[in-house]
């Protein structure tokens, strides 16, 4: 049989296959996200995320330190709020002294160089488990605004390097932006949740900061995940309004929104592999269903080939480990 063309010569061997693979990990694509606890010596284990934990400060610190050995250059820092700081004010998000702002000048003093990334959110600090503030059973949007640009400058002022909010709240690119640059703070970035669905699949992170809501769900400010279209705008808006990258998220379930929104905007993409996507894998594996590794580098190549500069992901550690052996 004589054929013109045989595709199968380029999947001969694993050395042609890497030679013409599209698509390339690198610990550089890698976001870690960490949590981070008050307290010493504290390392405690999410139940519904193995292997994961949230850690007090000096703990964090290490694990940058390790992180920066292996290559990876960004975290992403999420803080777990004493119940007696909550209120419905959010106040204690701008505390100088808060965890969150003690936690960005310990990480870069401790390595500089590591590119610190912030969560910009009211929930872990509301006594209602909210995004944003509460009136009469409703999640405000401007007032919520006000109080994301106190966190975001406050953020700056510890030495963050990027500011990530993640909301959904109308019109808080474009005021952060604005509260930034007022500030003088015109070298922090703002990474925008842009897409950011309200999905079943962010259980096991709820459980890791405690801050789940506490009424209702988040559906009026986080996106329908039947939406579309809805995705692309929210992202070119963002960017209007001054993002430096934008978001999508959860990953795995919204690959096709990724390529929808890389093809849409001329700023870097990041995706959010989120924890109910990270404890699928895990449980798999724990019953020998799948190859816990193979499946670790599959997802997160998928993510990239889907249309991610940067991603977010819980395998981070785990993935550089893999790709450098």
């Amino acid at each position: 049989m004589f054929l013109q063309r045989r595709n199968r010569i380029l999947r001969t061997t694993p050395a042609i296959r890497s030679m013409v693979a599209e698509t390339i990990l690198t610990p550089n694509d890698f976001i870690v996200p960490l949590f981070i606890d008050e307290g010493e010596n504290i390392q405690t284990e999410i139940a519904s995320m193995p292997n994961y934990y949230r850690r007090s400060l000096d703990g964090t610190v290490k694990e940058v330190k390790e992180l920066w050995s292996l290559g990876v250059k960004s975290v992403l820092l999420f803080i777990k709020c004493k119940d007696e700081l909550k209120d419905n004010t959010g106040k204690e998000a701008w505390n100088a002294d808060g965890l969150m702002q003690r936690s960005i000048k310990a990480i870069k003093d401790a390595v500089p160089e590591m590119y610190v990334m912030t969560d910009v959110a009211l929930d872990p600090y509301s006594s209602y488990g909210h995004d944003g503030i509460v009136k009469d059973g409703e999640i405000v949007n401007d007032e919520t605004v006000d109080a994301l640009v106190k966190m975001s400058v406050s953020h700056a002022q510890a030495g963050a390097d990027m500011v990530a909010p993640s909301d959904m709240m109308d019109g808080r690119i474009g005021a952060i932006r604005q509260g930034l640059e007022e500030a003088n703070f015109t070298k922090v970035g703002i990474m925008a949740y842009s897409a950011k669905y309200a999905s079943c699949f962010y259980g096991p992170f709820r459980d890791a900061l405690d801050s789940a809501p506490g009424f209702g769900d988040k559906k009026t400010y986080q996106m329908d995940y039947a939406n579309r279209t809805e995705a692309v705008k929210e992202a070119l808006m963002d960017v209007e309004e001054g993002a430096d990258i934008v978001m999508v998220k959860p990953g795995l379930p919204y690959l096709d929104i990724v390529r929808e929104v890389k093809n849409a905007v001329d700023v870097p993409v990041s995706v959010y592999n989120i924890s109910g996507e990270y404890a699928m894998i895990k449980a798999a594996a724990k019953m020998g269903w799948i190859n816990e590794d193979k499946a670790i580098i599959e997802t997160l190549t998928s993510i990239k080939r889907a249309g991610a500069d940067l991603i977010a992901t819980y395998f981070a550690k785990d993935a550089v480990k893999l790709l450098n052996s």
